[in-house]
């Protein structure tokens, strides 16, 4: 199945009836560029040169769409032209032609044609001016030159602006993309990291209020049910204390607002006793030095995501919280009691581990969680090891 060829373009229609209306007058007036008498004229009726001029002006509307025919097909008709008297308008059409070859076709086509025509045009002065013995056979490669090299290294000169204003669009819209993908990461990113952090500050004390509401209303003893809510009102004073905090800065537009203080691992002691409050046997061997504000901030998050792990599902027991440095990473275990087949003591996303597995990963960082023996029976433990001495963090 052939493909049909795509419509002329309106100004590629416009040159071609032009060109032909003004051929026909220059005709009509009798301007011709020789005279029947010229020895080049070897074709002399008077309608002779209306025929290449309709088979160029025809060439004009494939200007765009099919080039190298058009330059073809004109370059046959002007060759006809020749021997005729000629028309000035037939060798002004066939320069467009040459121009539009080098424009609109391919880049080895243009390539070719602009080197074909410059070797046309030096032969052209050179060859007759020897075989001649004249100065003035020069001229004949002068008029090759402007009938042939000069439109096509126009059209050369302006495919390449024309070129490279395309890769300059080009390259402004890979910019716009490449920018737009960053943006688009930058925001998932820290939408990732408010989840974090929205879920390590709120978790433990929901956690909490949620196991002590249960012991509150589960045991008919008074005293119990007193210790409880105290400790309910305490987890939803700190819980709210710290929501409201972190709405604050979301919604301050104006970045007035200064965040939170970011916990380091000197308020483990802190975390820890308060884990006591809510009913854990906790014990804190603390033996890490000074690291990187980033990774004191994720040991503290692990840490404290742990605890509120162990107040949902450990069993009675322990739990050990072991820092170390050593080998430039620090290392992080936290252990507690496990019985398979328990139940959680409150419910939860269940995000926990996730976010401790992307807080370790995005410090080049390892983590592992999950059962394993222990002395006294079964435990649950976790560890972490985040390196403390690559330059980025520093």
């Amino acid at each position: 199945m052939t493909r049909a060829l795509p419509r002329p373009h309106r100004d590629d229609l416009g040159i071609a009836m032009g060109g032909l209306l003004g051929g026909v007058v220059l005709w009509a007036l009798g301007i011709h560029p020789r005279v029947v008498s010229d020895p080049l004229v070897l074709w002399h009726p008077a309608w002779a040169p209306l025929l290449p001029l309709a088979v160029t002006a025809a060439c004009e509307p494939l200007r765009r769409s099919r080039p190298r025919v058009g330059l073809f097909v004109g370059t046959l008709a002007l060759t006809l032209d020749t021997v005729t008297q000629g028309n000035v308008v037939t060798v002004v059409l066939y320069t467009d032609l040459v121009y539009a070859a080098v424009l609109y076709g391919s880049l080895a086509s243009a390539r070719r044609i602009c080197w074909i025509t410059g070797m046309l045009t030096v032969l052209g002065g050179v060859v007759p001016a020897a075989l001649l013995r004249d100065a003035q056979a020069l001229l004949i490669g002068v008029g090759i030159g402007i009938v042939a090299f000069a439109p096509a290294a126009t059209g050369w000169v302006v495919r390449s602006h024309r070129d490279a204003a395309e890769a300059a669009r080009l390259r402004a819209e890979q910019t716009a993309l490449l920018a737009e993908m960053d943006r688009t990461q930058a925001v998932t990113a820290e939408r990732s990291r408010m989840a974090r952090e929205l879920h390590d500050m709120v978790a433990n004390h929901l956690s909490a209020i949620a196991i002590h509401s249960t012991a509150a209303l589960s045991l008919d003893d008074p005293r119990t049910s007193r210790d409880a809510l105290a400790v309910i009102r305490e987890n939803s004073v700190e819980g709210l204390a710290e929501m409201r905090r972190l709405i604050g800065i979301l919604r301050d537009s104006s970045g007035d607002l200064e965040p939170a203080a970011t916990p380091t691992l000197d308020g483990l002691a802190t975390l820890v006793k308060g884990a006591r409050t809510n009913g854990l046997d906790v014990r804190l061997v603390d033996g890490h030095g000074r690291v990187p504000a980033p990774v004191e901030l994720a040991a503290y998050r692990i840490v404290q995501e742990s605890l509120t792990n162990a107040l949902k599902h450990a069993a009675e027991g322990p739990v050990e919280v072991t820092l170390r440095q050593q080998d430039g990473a620090l290392h992080i275990h936290v252990t507690s009691a496990y019985r398979a087949g328990d139940g959680p003591r409150a419910p939860g996303s269940g995000s926990g581990l996730a976010g401790m597995r992307e807080r370790a990963a995005l410090l080049g960082g390892s983590f592992a969680a999950g059962p394993e023996a222990g002395p006294g029976g079964g435990l649950w433990a976790v560890r972490a090891a985040l390196p403390v001495d690559r330059e980025d963090l520093t």
